[in-house]
């Protein structure tokens, strides 16, 4: 199975099959609008916007299963994010990342990368204190927190996971170098 054989939800309830973003560079990212890392937003919108013309796409995927921090309906939350950070990117429907309800679309990218790496003391740190409040974090390859981003090449290949902890302008070169 490919991600591309895969469809979610549009906020709205439409079935999205993501072969529409064939020969596209993907940043997919599960999100939280009251979460520490929410300011990510904007540098993901920065990205959006700088290489979005050269065949980026961001793909942010609501997900309350941390502490509760994406609250609201789907249309609360895109509204947050339009209002707040200017997001112009694709905003799904909210998901589940890990258990019995999680979406395919991360069945498949644990799958393809178990782990993200974490760099510098601070990060490893905080990555070490969010591993001890997440409950829904019970096996190998399950996203720790919110903000965990995967970048995905123009052939619908995982090809790095990043750490909720990871700023966003932190990926622009592997971004350039997928472009």
């Amino acid at each position: 199975m490919s991600l591309y054989d895969l469809s979610v939800q549009t906020r709205t309830g439409e079935e999205y099959p993501l072969s529409q973003f064939k020969g596209k560079v993907l940043l997919i990212v599960n999100t939280a609008t009251g979460c520490g890392f929410t300011p990510q937003y904007e540098g993901l919108e920065k990205l959006y916007e700088n290489y979005h013309d050269k065949g980026l796409e961001v793909l942010d995927f609501p997900c309350n299963q941390f502490l509760n921090q994406a609250p609201g309906t789907d249309d609360e939350i895109h509204e947050f994010c339009t209002l707040r950070y200017k997001t112009q990117f694709d905003q799904f429907r909210k998901i589940d990342v890990n258990g019995e309800n999680e979406s395919p679309v991360y069945t498949w990218l644990k799958e393809q990368i178990k782990e993200e790496e974490v760099k510098g003391a601070k990060n490893k740190a905080a990555m070490a204190m969010i591993s001890k409040l997440s409950s829904t974090c019970k096996k190998d390859g399950d996203i720790k927190w919110n903000f965990t981003k995967f970048l995905v090449d123009r052939d619908g290949n995982a090809v790095k996971r990043y750490a909720p902890t990871t700023d966003p302008s932190d990926i622009e070169k592997d971004i350039i170098a997928l472009l």
